[in-house]
């Protein structure tokens, strides 16, 4: 089972993430994102899923028209693993083909 980052490594984690924030009262982090318009979104929305399933790793995410919130966290773990970190930056990635 993944175990929750802590100190210096879970630091420079989070700081290479600039676009994600702390959830409050939870270890977790989200992001929200805005699209042109709810094709665009659904179709961010199915690229990442299909890269989570990869993963085996799947976020909690909202989504009303061209906006897609996402928070990740790793259930099982209690908190943010590296597998939250590696399906942030597979987020960024699709995002920034989008801008």
């Amino acid at each position: 089972m993944p175990q929750p980052l802590q100190g210096a490594g879970r630091d420079a984690a989070l700081a290479k993430l600039p676009d994600w924030q702390p959830v409050d009262g939870r270890d977790a982090i989200q992001r929200e994102l805005h699209f042109a318009d709810f094709v665009e979104a659904f179709a961010f929305i199915t690229e990442i899923a299909l890269q989570a399933e990869k993963m085996d790793h799947h976020p909690e995410w909202f989504n009303v028209y061209n906006r897609v919130e996402i928070v990740l966290s790793s259930h099982d773990a209690g908190g943010i693993t590296d597998r939250d970190i590696m399906l942030a930056q597979a987020i960024d990635r699709a995002a920034a083909r989008y801008s």
